[in-house]
């Protein structure tokens, strides 16, 4: 099997399912989450193609973007099969995906250390300065605002009120998840990683108080 020709197919097919993405999960996010999945794996010594290949189709199958989880796992599955002989490389893939979501932060620990890698590389993604901008955008998308003082944050604990994206504003994110992220990093290089990345977001929501706030004094 040619590793390099395989990658290049995931690439051109992830480009084609979301190239278009104006939510936060486009192309751009997919490689920088296999780049930096690809940073990790090379410290911790685990099986590259692995990381690279469930960090490029992760959010092909994210249920945020298909009618439904199932049939969003199902379209990775049947282009893997098409692609893959191994079927141990195939069940360690679909593995990664199907648990590495955050799901109100409930969802199951990863098994293997490629697992714990490629969930590191998203969750950094949705921090940070890229992690800010991410939220504008997917808020956007959602139709919801950007603060209101009369909505507070949700207990994003549970998974079906995580998924109600018709409620909550892109503030309240923050205190929902993303200052959450720093603490649930697998790896000792995702913590480091995490932890300008969290200070970054510290700093943006004491600017973004002060500046909303100006109005009252």
């Amino acid at each position: 099997m040619d590793k390099s020709y395989i990658i290049s197919q995931t690439e051109t097919f992830v480009k084609e399912q979301l190239g278009h993405d104006t939510t936060g999960h486009d192309w751009w996010h997919s490689d920088r989450v296999r780049n930096t999945a690809s940073a990790i794996a090379e410290i911790e010594k685990a099986d590259a193609f692995i990381c690279t290949m469930a960090a490029l189709l992760h959010d092909v199958a994210d249920e945020k973007l298909n009618p439904s989880k199932e049939a969003g796992l199902q379209k990775v599955h049947t282009w893997l099969t098409s692609h893959l002989t191994d079927q141990e490389q195939i069940s360690h893939i679909m593995m990664i995906i199907e648990t590495m979501s955050y799901s109100g932060g409930g969802g199951e620990p990863m098994s293997t250390v490629e697992g714990q890698i490629v969930q590191d590389a998203d969750r950094l993604d949705a921090i940070g300065a890229i992690g800010i901008a991410r939220v504008f955008a997917f808020s956007g998308a959602k139709d919801r605002p950007i603060y209101d003082p009369g909505l507070p944050p949700r207990d994003e604990s549970l998974k079906e009120e995580y998924r109600n994206y018709s409620k909550g504003t892109a503030i309240n994110h923050f205190y929902e998840k993303l200052l959450k992220l720093k603490t649930l990093m697998n790896t000792t290089y995702g913590r480091q990683l995490a932890e300008e990345r969290h200070e970054f977001m510290l700093t943006f929501l004491d600017q973004f108080f002060k500046e909303w706030n100006q109005g009252d004094k």
